[in-house]
Formats: structure tokens, sequence, C-alpha cells
């Protein structure tokens, strides 16, 4: 990113970081960027559980994929109280039944240059595979590595009474389905990993303006957009006896058609 606004900079001739998001710190990328969908991952897992009356403090979550999303998701909800139960890489997962010890895995996948969880062996903890986490017992499912990791073939035997959607398009048509019919809150991907793009948001209007926020603003904003996109959507699911995903249509579909009204037809 630091190289496409170098490069549009040289051929306007001047200094242009807002051309581009996601850029180095040092040339006008955003405190807080980095962390931003998992800390949205953390903050959407909280309200949902708000909504349906679970308690953070205990409640169990098993996270596929502990790289940028994933892995800092992991911390936050561990810092909430969650029991990180479950997560895993590439090489395959570990489980604990009691929790994780958060703190000390993300430190040895960073050490030696990055490291893997097929090589992480403590006691108490328990090596499984990518698809074994995946229905695992746990109160929270984050699926948080590739798309099209619940399927139709798999479904049916998720435990999870919550899925949040880390990734983008972790679920099928068909599972999504499935979880519906097996009244599973799915918290679509368009919601759950909004952080990222938020943030981002936050990059541009903070080069336009020439300023730079400390990363307490960029997270105390980034919770306020989290927060009101999900009452918007949790609300709209309410009303029209819903999913959480369709919710999220409607509310994207109900803003473009006012816009639209609003601007009238031209010419």
């Amino acid at each position: 990113m630091g190289w496409i606004m170098d490069t549009y900079s040289m051929f306007k001739g001047y200094p242009v970081p807002g051309v581009v998001t996601g850029k180095p710190v040092e040339i006008g990328g955003s405190l807080g960027r980095k962390e931003a969908t998992g800390r949205g991952v953390m903050l959407i897992t909280r309200e949902t559980l708000h909504r349906l009356g679970i308690p953070l403090m205990g409640t169990k979550v098993a996270i596929q994929g502990m790289g940028n999303v994933g892995g800092v998701a992991a911390k936050l909800l561990h810092n909430e109280g969650c029991l990180i139960v479950a997560v895993s890489d590439v090489s395959g997962g570990v489980y604990c039944s009691t929790g994780l010890k958060v703190d000390e895995l993300r430190s040895f996948l960073a050490s030696n240059g990055g490291q893997v969880l097929q090589d992480y062996n403590v006691p108490g903890v328990t090596h499984i595979t990518n698809d074994e986490l995946l229905t695992i017992e746990c109160d929270v499912l984050v699926p948080a590595a590739l798309e099209n990791q619940i399927t139709e073939l798999n479904a049916h035997d998720i435990q999870a009474t919550v899925i949040v959607e880390g990734s983008n398009g972790p679920t099928s048509v068909e599972a999504d389905e499935i979880l519906a019919k097996k009244n599973k809150t799915v918290v679509p991907d368009i919601l759950a990993n909004a952080g990222g793009v938020v943030v981002s948001y936050f990059e541009w209007v903070q080069n336009i303006q020439s300023l730079m926020w400390d990363e307490e603003a960029v997270n105390r904003a980034l919770e306020k957009i989290m927060i009101r996109s999900f009452n918007e959507v949790w609300d709209k699911k309410k009303e029209n006896d819903t999913t959480m995903r369709m919710g999220a249509y409607m509310v994207a579909v109900n803003r473009l058609v006012q816009a639209k009204n609003i601007r009238g037809i031209f010419p």
C-alpha cells in the first residue's frame, strides 16, 4: 500500500496519502488499523451475546484461524472473560476444555520467526484438526480463516449457539439454511468483520484532514459505529423475524432505496 501511494503521488507531483488505505503508520496509516477487524469481531460477539442473554464471562469460544483477525479476536475475547477453548491455523488446531492460555499461545506463534500450532505441546492441550474445531463443543464459533468452511456436510454437526463470521464467506448458502433451521445465530461477515474497512475509512478521513488520531480515539470511534450497525441489523432481524444475514441485506437495500429517492433521477 505504501508503494501504491508513493507511485500515485509521484505521478501527481505531491503526496496523496488518502489515495489508498492500509498504509504503514509512518506514511499516513492509522493507529489501530491492524487490529481493527479482530476488534470488530470481539465487539459484535459481545453485543450478540448480550442480546441473547448469554454472559461473556466463561463463554466457550472456538476460533478457526490465528492470523490478524482470529489472533486479535482471541486475545480481546479472552480479555473480556471468555474461555478460548480451541484455536487453529493452517497446520491444525489445539483444544483445552478449561481454556487455552491465549497470551502464551500468541507469543509461541510469534516466536522464532513464526511457528505453527502443530508444534505447540503443553500439558492439558489436545491437538485437533480444523474440521474438528468447527464441530467442537462451544458456545461461540468464529470462522476467521478461509471461505466455505461451514458447508452442508458439517453444518448439522455444529454445536455452537452463535457463529460470528470473522472471515469472508465462511458459510455456504446450503449451510446457512441448515443453521437457520437449527435456530443458530449466524452473524454475517458483512457486519462481523467490518472493523477493518471502518478503520480504513478513518485512515482516509485522517489523511484528507492532515490529522492523526491516537489509538484510543480510533478504537472509541470504531466501537461506536460497530455497535450502531449491529443494533440496526438486530432490530431489522427482529422486526421481520428473519436471520441476521437477511437483516443486514435489508438494512443495506433500504439505504440504497432512500438515497435513490432523495437524489432523484437525472437526466
